[in-house]
């Protein structure tokens, strides 16, 4: 039998929408790891990582006769999974207050670290970032969002998503730099 994982997107996206359990399940085992590194970007921990990642699939499974085919499932798939995680902390009231700050300019110490730093300790340093600088560190640096649709998605002005980037960068720097340092 052919794995889940060749399953034509578009054979999933049909099977789901008819409610073929085999297809939901080869929807699942085929993006459900990916997911979930990113639902652990976004999540302080594994456990809300993975109530994150059924929230989402709950949706995704709901939906999914809304996905029109206009770009790549992935990627449709990837913006539900986001959205869920900002939902979540929004619901645990889990941001961080946003507080206006003025940029502080600083060495970029982080790249002789990096390099140095296997992934899952990397994704630990960005895990134990405070709340609100990792949900503007993640929609930033790693979805690609500009600080104010960041702003409009989290309902705070550009301004104080650039200078929650800028705490979320400082705050890092100085998390590579301990590593680096073995402090």
């Amino acid at each position: 039998m052919e794995s889940n994982l060749f399953e034509a997107d578009s054979d999933i996206v049909e099977g789901c929408i008819l409610g073929n359990p085999r297809m939901q399940k080869a929807l699942y085992e085929k993006f459900s790891p990916k997911m979930y590194g990113v639902c652990l970007r976004y999540a302080g921990n594994e456990d809300d990582a993975k109530d994150i990642l059924q929230d989402s699939f709950i949706k995704i499974f709901k939906n999914i006769s809304r996905f029109k085919a206009i770009g790549s499932f992935e990627g449709w798939i990837r913006r539900i999974v986001v959205n869920t995680a900002i939902e979540h902390f929004r619901k645990k009231n889990n941001l961080t207050a946003f507080n206006e700050i003025t940029e502080e300019k600083k060495e970029d110490e982080a790249a002789n670290g990096l390099d140095k730093l296997e992934a899952k300790e990397l994704m630990a340093i960005i895990q134990s970032l405070p709340n609100g600088y990792r949900t503007v560190f993640n929609l930033y640096a790693i979805e690609g969002y500009t600080h104010k649709e960041i702003g409009e998605i989290l309902n705070i002005n550009e301004g104080t998503s650039k200078s929650q980037y800028a705490r979320a960068k400082i705050w890092l720097q100085e998390k590579i730099k301990d590593h680096r340092y073995g402090e």
